[in-house]
């Protein structure tokens, strides 16, 4: 059993997608990043980064003590590697997948993260970061339309890469970016979107994000935290 620590953001949707086309027994978590849950002394046992996704693998292939996971790609490799899917054993395709699995987590989540806050949360608009990470991402959506070109997935297989690209690419809309300059990308995110086990993981998240719309004291707790929200040592 899977105990998955969860909200559906894009990094979220990266790990049910992973158990759903595994199908692996889960059960989900809900770390609700609106109210601080994320902060709690229980939930930094497991993420000390004070981030969801985590999980606990209460059946680790070593027959020990239950394993913790955190940073949504290290889930991705820990199950892959788990269940002998997703992720390729020979030296050179493994090579290509994760690559482009750091190349999500190094580039397209954190760009287009920022995106998303200087053109949807920020309390004042600032016309250049707007520019700055809507021209970033447009620039990483080039790059990955390329390595699609004559490609079903992006590299080559189905793998851990698809899984922790498409959330990304999900809220294109928000991002400012259109999906018809991109032919490659386009074919590829909708292959992706129409996969069962991805229409599953969607599902499963509608519970909670049927939420009531961001507050202030919701962009408080998520934004411009420091050092001193996190519980001292003893």
């Amino acid at each position: 059993m899977i105990e998955l620590y969860y909200w559906p953001t894009p990094n979220g949707h990266k790990i049910t997608i992973f158990l759903e086309e595994a199908d692996l027994a889960y059960e989900i978590q809900p770390i609700d990043i609106r109210v601080g849950d994320q902060f709690k002394p229980d939930f930094l046992k497991i993420a000390p980064n004070n981030r969801m996704p985590a999980i606990i693998d209460r059946s680790p292939l070593d027959g020990g003590e239950p394993i913790s996971v955190f940073e949504s790609g290290a889930i991705l490799q820990y199950l892959a590697e788990k269940t002998g899917k997703f992720l390729p054993a020979n030296l050179r395709d493994r090579k290509t997948v994760m690559e482009w699995l750091f190349w999500q987590m190094g580039g397209l989540g954190p760009m287009a993260g920022q995106n998303h806050h200087f053109a949807q949360y920020a309390p004042e608009k600032i016309p250049y970061a707007i520019e700055r990470y809507v021209k970033e991402t447009n620039r990483l959506y080039g790059v990955l339309d390329r390595q699609l070109n004559g490609k079903d997935y992006i590299a080559g297989d189905y793998s851990i890469a698809d899984m922790a690209c498409y959330p990304w690419i999900v809220p294109y809309e928000r991002q400012q970016q259109n999906l018809a300059d991109f032919p490659h990308l386009k074919r590829w995110f909708e292959t992706m979107r129409d996969r069962p086990a991805v229409v599953s993981a969607y599902e499963k998240a509608k519970p909670f994000a049927n939420q009531p719309t961001m507050t202030e004291e919701s962009k408080k707790i998520l934004f411009g935290q420091t050092a001193a929200v996190l519980p001292k040592d003893k």
